[in-house]
């Protein structure tokens, strides 16, 4: 199972979510949904790296 991906797909999903929600009402801590956005993007573009480099 690719984690990397798996774990980035789940974070830029909360991360537009609380970035949504942050738009319609202000918290404490919503710029951390741009970041949770930002990690989410980079884990889900390199994915698992070992397949690509031919490691089974």
């Amino acid at each position: 199972m690719e984690r990397r991906r798996v774990a980035g797909g789940g974070l830029l999903v909360a991360g537009l979510c609380g970035y949504v929600a942050g738009i319609y009402a202000p918290y404490p801590g919503r710029a951390f949904s741009l970041t949770a956005v930002m990690v989410g993007v980079v884990l889900v573009a390199i994915g698992d790296g070992a397949a690509m480099e031919g490691e089974p």
